[in-house]
């Protein structure tokens, strides 16, 4: 009864980090509000928390996808699928992310037009489709294929570290039940192995919040590039990149106390059902 006591109490404290970031967040709003400079640049840099958002939204819906895929076929018992999925994974996590967004954005994206173009090219003489240029292929979704393909990579090991740790005394006993893998993946691996990867999870969002001002490497109107145009042309350098590094902060710490609630759900509901 103390130790729930206990707990509880301190369910109710306000970490000292948030409390300091929480005071750091009134300070730079109140010169946002007081100041008419930081005003015109905070709604200036608004702009870019769309793009923001968007390109991190879909990036991180299709990173999930292929990672899940890819943690699969690293678990196949066929070799030559496994030892595929593995190969895709280490030479990705070995490259710098700004090294493959360039290769994606500049390598990667005329390749694909000049693929698309040769296997279309019947199409095409007969009028029943143009041709695909380059300039087609928009400098949003080059970077979102790039996120994507280097974020898939590290959650495929996330997701396969997450399935390895279910305890396989409870597969095979599903097993001899007679339940179906599916069922098996469905009901028995996936809560459990969801508990496990939710954090570190969360940090890969949280982590891909912040690699997308990368994108601004290729002129995508994100915050960053918001920033770095305003600040040139005014020389408020200080001023714009206190309100851009504002803006990350109140998403990847508002975003990180969210999923710290979902562990603490998670927790508490795995308690509830060994208790």
């Amino acid at each position: 009864m103390h130790a729930t006591h206990r707990r509880a109490q301190r369910g109710f404290q306000m970490p000292y980090w948030l409390l300091a970031a929480i005071l750091l967040a009134v300070l730079i709003m109140w010169n946002i509000v007081a100041d008419q400079g930081y005003q015109t640049i905070f709604w200036a840099l608004m702009r870019g928390v769309t793009t923001t958002i968007y390109v991190t939204v879909i990036a991180f819906t299709l990173a999930v996808i292929l990672g899940l895929i890819m943690a699969v076929l690293r678990l196949s018992p066929i070799r030559l699928v496994r030892e595929c999925a593995t190969f895709y994974i280490e030479i990705v996590r070995g490259i710098p992310m700004l090294v493959l967004l360039f290769y994606i954005a500049f390598v990667g994206a005329p390749w694909f037009v000049d693929f698309f173009n040769t296997v279309t090219g019947p199409l095409q003489e007969t009028g029943l489709m143009g041709e695909m240029t380059v300039r087609m292929f928009d400098f949003t979704w080059r970077a979102i294929i790039a996120l994507t393909i280097s974020y898939s990579a590290f959650l495929a090991e996330i997701f396969r570290a997450g399935i390895e740790a279910v305890d396989r005394g409870q597969v095979e006993a599903a097993r001899a039940l007679g339940l179906r893998r599916k069922h098996i993946f469905r009901f028995i691996i996936a809560p459990q192995a969801l508990r496990l990867i939710l954090p570190p999870l969360g940090n890969e969002l949280v982590a891909m919040i912040k690699d997308s001002a990368l994108v601004s490497a290729l002129g995508v109107q994100d915050i960053t590039q918001l920033g770095k145009v305003y600040s040139a042309s005014t020389f408020k350098f200080f001023e714009t990149y206190n309100v851009v590094a504002f803006l990350y902060l109140v998403m990847t710490i508002s975003l990180t106390l969210v999923v710290r609630w979902f562990e603490r759900m998670f927790d508490q509901s795995h308690r509830d059902t060994t208790n």
